[in-house]
């Protein structure tokens, strides 16, 4: 009996200090992903800002000459940017991203981002021509996109595709979801209306906007970055509470067992102690 509690109570003691773990890494996740939904504001601010001046560089004409550009590569040599989990503990969060290019999958370039997503696309016998481990914290992000940037271009010069296509995981209502956006060529019929004043520019126009598109393109990539990092920090907080909830009840039923343990090892010794006083007397 004695052993029996002994065994009970240790194994309490390992799931509350379990779960301490699990809360630290909830508390962690929940930090990093309000901070990257804080900054998603700015960068989102920032590409529109770009998005706009491209826009009003070029004119009423822009949206025509960006739907036919689009629709004249889109035969070509498909890329794909994809970003997965860099760290496990995110419940099936890569495999839903992976899951959404399964069928693109055959006669594309895939660049991938994530420590985690590469070894389950290894498991799923891909090959990613380019890959780089998610940053893990925010502040890092904007070297990352300068890094996944300029892999893109040395591809494209490679003449390894002809067009890139973004997908990362967003969060919405409690729920990751995948979204996907061109990404090269930059698609003009999503940029906003040109403004009714064309501006003053100092530079030819092909240079202003070989120079804006770089910029678009970067913080393009840095808000995919930031949403995915928010969203793996989301399915991290969702998959501890789950766990966390398990611990509770696992806890409970545990310290319910070592009562009853308890409760039986004093019936135990109360009847030992009554029999050996009736033997007691009875050799009196």
């Amino acid at each position: 009996m004695t052993e029996r509690l002994a065994d009970v109570s240790a194994r309490i003691d390992g799931i509350r200090q379990l779960g301490a773990v699990v809360n630290a890494m909830k508390g962690i996740a929940a930090a990093r992903a309000s901070t990257a939904r804080t900054e998603i504001k700015a960068v989102d601010s920032y590409a529109a800002t770009i998005a706009t001046a491209i826009s009003d560089a070029l004119g009423p004409a822009s949206p025509a000459s960006s739907a036919k550009t689009s629709d004249s590569q889109a035969d070509g040599n498909t890329g794909l940017l994809v970003f997965c989990a860099e760290q496990g503990f995110a419940g099936a969060f890569s495999e839903r991203v992976l899951d959404s290019i399964e069928d693109d999958l055959s006669a594309t370039s895939l660049f991938l981002i994530g420590t985690r997503g590469l070894s389950i696309a290894a498991a799923r016998g891909l090959d990613p021509v380019w890959s780089a481990p998610m940053s893990s914290h925010t502040p890092g992000i904007p070297k990352l996109a300068d890094q996944i940037t300029k892999a893109i271009y040395r591809a494209l010069g490679e003449g390894r595709f002809e067009r890139m296509d973004m997908v990362h995981a967003g969060w919405a209502s409690g729920q990751p979801q995948v979204v996907r956006q061109a990404l090269l060529p930059v698609d003009l019929s999503a940029l906003p209306p040109p403004g009714a004043i064309r501006p003053l520019t100092q530079l030819p126009t092909d240079a202003l906007i070989n120079s804006l598109s770089g910029d678009y393109l970067h913080a393009l990539v840095c808000k995919a970055a930031l949403h995915a990092f928010a969203a793996e920090n989301e399915a991290r907080m969702e998959a501890m509470s789950a766990a966390g909830s398990q611990i509770t009840r696992e806890l409970g039923e545990f310290e319910a067992t070592l009562r009853q343990v308890r409760q039986e090892a004093i019936t135990a010794e109360i009847i030992e102690l009554g029999t050996g006083t009736a033997s007691a007397r009875g050799v009196r």
